[in-house]
């Protein structure tokens, strides 16, 4: 059996999560993009994305990696702030 060295959060506001959530709306904001843009990228409605960037809503792993896809941005950056 392995040891786990931390205690899993499953909530939005977690500190590392409020990062990472802040770090893709910066990037779509860097884009130039409204919400709307981005859920129709994501074929997804545009209270998809404000949810999630709004805290209302958790990110699955594989829409994190399509939420990057659809920006254009590298998943691991992602990654590593939550990390840190």
């Amino acid at each position: 059996m392995s040891r786990f060295w931390g205690q899993m959060f499953k909530s939005t506001n977690h500190q590392g999560y409020l990062k990472l959530i802040a770090w893709l709306k910066k990037s779509r904001l860097e884009k130039r993009l409204t919400v709307r843009q981005l859920g129709e990228m994501l074929d997804e409605p545009f209270q998809f994305v404000s949810k999630i960037e709004n805290g209302q809503r958790n990110l699955s792993v594989h829409e994190y990696v399509q939420y990057c896809n659809a920006l254009e941005i590298e998943a691991e950056v992602g990654l590593k702030i939550l990390r840190k």
